[in-house]
């Protein structure tokens, strides 16, 4: 994979952190080299040229000599690696030098192309740097966990490498990588931008797309569970009256899911309601919504992938050409990670209604109370509807945007920041929250099938197959941590959403 800093999309993302292999592009290098050499001679003159030849933030009226920039470079990296708590995961990290790497590709930070080489090499070969969840603002960036991942390619800092915590240095001699000797401007380069909430969101945003699918083929199973109708689905009321384009294609996955349902047609005639419960009938409108949530999402993200986020910015040989700005200020990824937030935590709210559907006696259609297999012995699943209850709550108290909060840095001359991290932080639990919800439903809306001896439909029969693939039915009380586990992996691995049926 050849990073040019203009064509990275979510799917070339995914395999990269999977483990696909990169490169920066000839005629990145070329644009790399070019951008370099201004930042030399600019550095070789008495110019001040902030982040070049000046210190940073409020400190940018104090000059920098010649003989000190290299050592001003490293006191950069060295200075704002101050992120506390939990690692990053290793997907998370790699996307981070993925994404970095993509930005210097561009050819405006000013760096040598070995730098942004370096950081692919680290991608190739295993050299995940420990980097701190917590400590960026997101604005001049995600610096403090930039920071910690731009030691490593000093030989600084700590890094995993072939499962083992080492230093930068050894981890890099391990893989027979040399580091870096930092130039003027290049530690700046490598810490300022958006890379550390950007990875978050895009490994979120990949995830969301799945569950957006998974509650699709989830949802059906309940609807023809609790023998609910799909007449709400027709394309009149979608295409013609109400176009989303979200609500359009819910509502074509659950017709294209429903069809040839035996348990649909037994109750098709002398059917005495005339339409189901929210929950059910306007899945199209919910989870159309979310998927018009993802689909903004993911054209912000990816307009984000391929630009050019540190400060300043190198556009022609002059230092007229020098411009600096503030594209590390992560205002548009926070908005997109909060709004993804919200619209994940809607998708498991109206799930848990719809499992609640499925256990609650008076709501459920007749099915045994609770759908235990000896109600008042067995509990059955009313547990499990608490718990996912508790699950959605909690999701929306972090559904609270981040984004519009701010707070004071740098002597105020960071006066107004994006906390882009911190709504990444949330969004990660929102989505294995939402993903945990949407288990629960699947395996309440299999219990239920079973326990009706008609077949549903096709689709939905594939997807209660694959549930009983990993879970069995439940016979009499047992724990059912380890069965919500289970079918939250398959959920996360898109088994349930690739029973969707083709177009």
């Amino acid at each position: 994979m050849e990073l040019d800093g203009h064509s990275l999309t979510l799917a070339a993302f995914r395999d990269a952190v999977n483990g696909a292999p990169v490169t920066i592009a000839a005629a990145a290098r070329a644009r790399m080299a070019e951008s370099r050499a201004t930042v030399e001679r600019l550095a070789a003159s008495d110019s001040p040229v902030y982040g070049l030849t000046t210190g940073f933030g409020l400190l940018a009226d104090r000059h920098i000599g010649r003989d000190d920039l290299a050592a001003l470079q490293v006191n950069l990296l060295r200075s704002h690696a101050c992120g506390v708590s939990d690692p990053l995961s290793e997907s998370e990290t790699r996307g981070m030098l993925l994404l970095r790497a993509n930005v210097l590709a561009k050819g405006f930070s000013g760096v040598r192309p070995a730098t942004a080489q370096l950081l692919c090499e680290m991608l190739n070969r295993g050299v995940h740097p420990v980097i701190p969840c917590r400590g960026s603002v997101g604005a001049s960036g995600d610096l403090a966990p930039l920071a910690h991942l731009a030691l490593v390619t000093i030989g600084e800092g700590e890094a995993r490498y072939q499962g083992e915590t080492v230093s930068g240095a050894e981890a890099l001699a391990r893989a027979h990588l040399k580091p870096l000797e930092l130039g003027a401007k290049e530690g700046l380069a490598l810490l300022n931008g958006t890379q550390a909430m950007l990875s978050l969101g895009l490994l979120a945003l990949l995830e969301a797309e799945i569950l957006a699918d998974s509650a699709d083929v989830i949802g059906a199973l309940t609807l023809d569970a609790l023998r609910g109708t799909p007449a709400a689905f027709d394309p009149r009321l979608h295409n013609d009256a109400r176009p989303h384009p979200g609500q359009i294609e819910t509502a074509a996955n659950l017709r294209r899911l429903n069809q040839g349902s035996a348990i649909r047609e037994s109750h098709r005639q002398g059917d005495p309601r005339v339409q189901d419960a929210y929950s059910l009938r306007c899945m199209p409108q919910v989870h159309g919504a979310v998927r018009g949530v993802l689909a903004h999402v993911r054209s912000v993200f990816e307009v984000e992938m391929n630009s050019a986020t540190d400060n300043p910015l190198v556009f022609g040989p002059s230092a007229d050409d020098v411009l600096s700005g503030g594209n590390f200020h992560g205002q548009p990824v926070a908005f997109g990670l909060d709004y993804l937030a919200i619209g994940l935590t809607v998708l498991g709210g109206i799930s848990e209604r719809r499992t609640e559907r499925l256990v609650n006696p008076a709501l459920s259609e007749g099915l045994p109370a609770f759908l235990a297999a000896r109600p008042g012995l067995d509990s059955g699943f009313m547990p499990a509807q608490i718990a996912a209850a508790a699950l959605v709550s909690e999701s929306k108290v972090l559904a609270h945007p981040s984004s519009v909060d701010s707070i004071t840095t740098s002597g105020n001359k960071e006066d107004y920041v994006s906390m882009g991290m911190g709504a990444a932080l949330k969004l990660r639990q929102v989505v294995e929250n939402t993903r945990n919800v949407l288990a629960i439903e699947a395996m309440c809306a299999a219990q239920a099938l079973d326990a009706t001896e008609l077949k549903s439909s096709p689709a939905c029969e594939r997807a209660r197959s694959a549930i009983r693939a990993v879970v069995p039915h439940l016979d009499a009380d047992r724990v059912l941590s380890t069965d919500i586990a289970k079918i939250a992996r398959i959920v996360r691995d898109g088994v349930l959403a690739g029973v969707l049926p083709k177009r």
